[in-house]
């Protein structure tokens, strides 16, 4: 079973707390012990897992605006412009997998499951993947 989680984003970056719709996902499942896999199929996004403070989350946006700047001579931007959205995902990466042990997911006590827009805004779909094992 997949899951789609929809997301309307509304900046070009935008950090978003998707960890109560990947555990109602979980719950729904039935599944008490086994990993959730929580996955973009867009290349100019991310997931990750990390604090969902306001602070840290500018903090996200400010070393990525740092370490690959917009319009630092990508030869991809030739094409659409995006090619620091692009970079950036791949820092970040795809995909997380959680443990889920009953019925919950295993994240610490600051740990959130955030989808990280980096070329909005844009409709997205995250997909979660709940196993049992």
């Amino acid at each position: 079973m997949i899951e789609t989680i929809t997301i309307r984003t509304s900046k070009e970056v935008e950090i978003i707390d998707i960890t109560e719709k990947v555990q109602e996902i979980v719950r729904k499942s039935g599944i008490d012990n086994g990993i959730a896999v929580v996955y973009t199929r867009h290349t100019t996004t991310g997931i990750i897992v990390n604090e969902n403070e306001p602070r840290l989350l500018n903090d996200i946006e400010n070393i990525l605006s740092k370490l690959i700047p917009k319009g630092a001579g990508y030869r991809h931007d030739s094409i659409d412009n995006n090619a620091h959205s692009h970079l950036r995902a791949i820092i970040l990466g795809p995909s997380v997998t959680i443990p889920i042990v009953n019925g919950q997911l295993m994240l610490g006590t600051w740990q959130s499951i955030l989808f990280v827009e980096l070329d909005g805004p844009r409709r997205r779909e995250v997909y979660v993947k709940v196993c049992k094992c």
